[in-house]
């Protein structure tokens, strides 16, 4: 089977990419990113990076006739990005995506969908399942604007599939793993591992109470490469990730633990990290049955286990990236 992954440079595209290529198929990876997260790949004939962006719709139709699936992978993410440029966000993620499925509802192409557990904003009903409401803030805040642009998305996927288009949603829980974004930005776990490195302070906002539930990368994507893969599932929205709840700054004693840095913990007010764009969110936890049961996929790897494979790849990899 020939795969297209759009964002196949990325993170979750990269590991993606080594997951199809095991199967036995051939992999398209898209992306406007640097190679260097798909570099070891190039030694396979069956693999293949086109440096082009989805909003492309020119290149974009090209590849997704090419091929008999597309991972719809890729979009604008981080915290840095939601409060800095919104626009950026919200053009790429809902604007990309209409992009994406345009291509595929033309030539008949299957759609995963990669969203977020952003989706669900700050609703205080936990666990989260998959028709759990959404409960947003204030449009005065550009955190949301992520949020809102992957629910767009997914509005748009689900009024394709009532066109006749095959499409799976998927919203990730908190995935870490070897060649997550670059240290000191982008996620949690890689802006502690930048101060880690240098033995400086981890800088965890508020009492640090707030609870995550954190997915090792290999569990996401064999979940994510089943949605692709298995019939039946077409037309459904699908929690990827584990429902171990962990509070920041109990992530923070264990990544100092594990890593045996001298850094301390530092509590400081939300402002004075992103100013008053961002609004935290308390809780997030998902009801994960579904992927269990339907996917057969299970997040059986530990936090701490997890984060030593992670602490251990960044340490050999990403210093001076």
């Amino acid at each position: 089977m020939k795969i297209l992954i759009t964002g196949g440079g990325g993170f979750l595209g990269s590991h993606l990419a080594e997951r199809c290529l095991a199967g036995g198929h051939e992999v398209f990876a898209m992306d406007i990113a640097r190679d260097y997260k798909v570099r070891h790949l190039f030694s396979d004939k069956r693999f293949h990076y086109i440096y082009d962006s989805i909003m492309n719709m020119e290149m974009l139709d090209t590849m997704v006739s090419k091929c008999d699936i597309v991972y719809h992978m890729a979009a604008v993410v981080g915290v840095e990005h939601y409060v800095a440029d919104p626009y950026h966000v919200l053009n790429v993620n809902i604007n990309g995506t209409q992009n994406v499925l345009k291509a595929a509802y033309k030539y008949g192409r299957k759609v995963v969908f990669t969203s977020t557990s952003e989706v669900y904003g700050k609703n205080e009903r936990i666990p989260f399942r998959e028709d759990s409401d959404r409960v947003l803030g204030p449009t005065t805040i550009d955190r949301w604007c992520y949020s809102t642009s992957k629910a767009a998305g997914e509005h748009f996927c689900l009024a394709y599939k009532k066109m006749g288009l095959p499409i799976v949603i998927l919203r990730y829980f908190n995935v870490y793993g070897p060649r997550l974004d670059a240290i000191d930005r982008g996620r949690v776990i890689t802006i502690f591992m930048g101060k880690l490195l240098k033995n400086l302070d981890l800088l965890v906002i508020g009492d640090g109470n707030q609870t995550r539930c954190f997915t090792y990368v290999s569990d996401a994507i064999e979940a994510t490469y089943r949605a692709g893969m298995r019939d039946g599932v077409e037309g459904q929205v699908f929690n990827i990730g584990g429902d171990r709840e962990t509070s920041i700054k109990e992530l923070a004693g264990l990544m100092i633990g594990i890593s045996e840095s001298l850094s301390k913990i530092r509590y400081v007010v939300e402002e004075s990290v992103y100013g008053t764009s961002y609004e935290d969110i308390p809780r997030r936890v998902p009801d994960v049955r579904k992927m269990n049961k339907v996917l057969g996929v299970r997040a059986d790897v530990s936090l701490e286990a997890g984060l030593k494979k992670t602490i251990d790849w960044m340490r050999k990899n990403e210093v001076g990236k």
